[in-house]
């Protein structure tokens, strides 16, 4: 083929792919194509310039919308154009959605999603959509999209424009915004997740708990001293950072099971309204170190770990180590000690907890027992929960002066099988049903139920009186660990 048959072929070749891709568009849902239309807002070819991406994890999809949206406030203008094509559009990358040469995207309507900001709220969020702004003065194409799991795709941003800086100045912005006007800041979350809970990529959005301190039964002074720790530090931040005083904490709970330690840290999320408060317990434990991440972006924040013997079990039980348990550590020591950030442990097995959590300051500067409660604590547990009940003080103080060695736990199902027996027998609770319930739950057939509600002295299996087979505590008070009892104020 002679110079002159090429470049014959070249035009003609040329023509054709132009043709075609003039139908395409004009097939295009009767609209531009989408190339054309973010060639025009560029003010040059896009498919030249290069793209800058960013990933977005899944639970954040919200709070880039938000930030999107006030980046187009603060510059004053913006154009949100979707993308036509059916599913294949979602596993296209911006380039290959401006890229012509196989299919022709179009422009339509943009996608959208629901998504929770709270318990109660939710935010209409672009799922898929091309956002055409101005940002440093120079104009700038934004492909969003949130995660669609069924194609195997995560929340992203991928961004177009002539200067790369101008780019990554930008995702810097939204980066910033995200954080100053989350959706998560002053909520309580929890990683476990459930179907029947407002929930975005995993991160579930719970009501903040009401319990007054008159609900908590402890021993005297042991919830001032817990409040102290956990609230009172974040109350007087200022002072303690202007005299060279760390904010970050961490307190651990320890007791029999049953004795009120979980009301406690509800008492807690009560007492701290505007706290970012991230709950983890079983499964969601795995979830240890971004849940460090969120807390040191939305401070001041409260992570709750209940049963954290699950991860921090000493080494010794596990000579290979536990992955879960160094993650525990790290999120312990990575935050700085001005981080307004509380660590909040709850567990049923002190004794076999990590030593290294007591091995440096700052993991854990306060360990509170929550013991099994005395007479007195049972007359209180006991009128608290008949406190709607027609029973006679007589009859509440014999049943606490027997039940020895039980839980709160044991209290609360007293009453219910009380209230419960006396409806099916169709009259109003008296103190003879407290009396019969209270039998009932003291005999040998309701051993597991006792072992299962936490009560010990008498009614526990094992050896010891408490339900396992070794000691809660040694002569240090703490399971042989070392933990202060009520470490000195620093």
């Amino acid at each position: 083929m002679d110079p002159s048959q090429q470049a014959f072929v070249d035009i003609f070749r040329t023509f054709l792919e132009e043709v075609v891709q003039h139908a395409r568009a004009g097939r295009a849902e009767g609209g531009p194509s989408l190339l054309q239309v973010v060639t025009k807002h560029l003010g040059q070819d896009p498919r030249r310039l290069p793209v800058l991406r960013e990933e977005v994890l899944d639970f954040r999809a919200a709070d880039v919308d938000i930030a999107l949206d006030a980046l187009a406030e603060e510059h004053g203008q913006q154009r949100l154009v979707g993308v036509s094509g059916g599913d294949q559009r979602f596993h296209q990358t911006f380039a290959d959605l401006l890229d012509q040469t196989y299919h022709s995207f179009g422009t339509a309507a943009p996608d959208h999603v629901n998504l929770p900001t709270g318990p109660d709220s939710d935010r209409r969020v672009v799922a898929f959509g091309v956002r055409l702004l101005r940002f440093g003065g120079a104009p700038v194409a934004v492909l969003q999209r949130s995660a669609k799991p069924s194609h195997g795709q995560g929340a992203a941003l991928e961004v177009i424009t002539a200067d790369e800086d101008v780019a990554a100045g930008l995702l810097a912005r939204v980066r910033a915004l995200a954080v100053e006007r989350s959706v998560l800041r002053g909520q309580v979350l929890s990683f476990s997740g459930s179907p029947f809970d407002p929930s975005s990529g995993g991160v579930a959005f719970l009501r903040r708990p009401d319990v007054a301190a008159e609900d908590v039964v402890l021993p005297p002074g042991v919830l001032d001293r817990i409040v102290r720790h956990v609230v009172r530090v974040g109350d007087q931040r200022e002072r303690l950072l202007a005299a060279g005083q760390h904010l970050k904490r961490g307190v651990l709970l320890y007791g029999p099971p049953g004795t009120g330690k979980t009301l406690t840290v509800r008492h807690l999320l009560s007492r701290t309204p505007g706290t970012t408060v991230v709950l983890l317990s079983g499964q969601a434990l795995a979830h240890i170190t971004t849940a460090a991440h969120v807390a040191r972006a939305m401070q001041p924040t409260l992570i709750v770990l209940e049963d954290c013997d699950l991860v921090a079990e000493d080494r010794g039980h596990h000579p290979s180590g536990q992955p879960l348990l160094f993650e525990l550590l790290e999120a312990l020591d990575g935050l700085d000690g001005d981080a307004d950030v509380a660590f909040l442990m709850t567990t049923n097995r002190a004794d076999r907890l990590e030593r290294a959590l007591a091995q440096r300051p700052g993991r854990v500067d306060l360990a509170v027992e929550v013991p099994l409660p005395d007479v007195g604590a049972r007359r209180q547990l006991l009128r608290l929960y008949a406190r709607s009940l027609p029973l006679s003080e007589a009859a509440l103080d014999a049943a606490a002066e027997r039940a020895e060695g039980v839980t709160a736990s044991f209290a609360k199902e007293l009453l219910r099988r009380a209230v419960l027996d006396a409806a099916v027998a169709g009259h109003e609770v008296g103190d003879a049903d407290l009396a019969a319930a209270l039998e009932e739950l003291l005999s040998d057939a309701e051993a597991l139920t006792r072992s299962l509600l936490g009560s010990g002295a008498q009614q526990a299996d094992g050896p010891d009186g408490d339900g396992f087979d070794g000691p809660w505590v040694d002569g240090n008070g703490f399971g042989g660990n070392g933990f202060e009892e009520d470490p000195p104020r620093r």
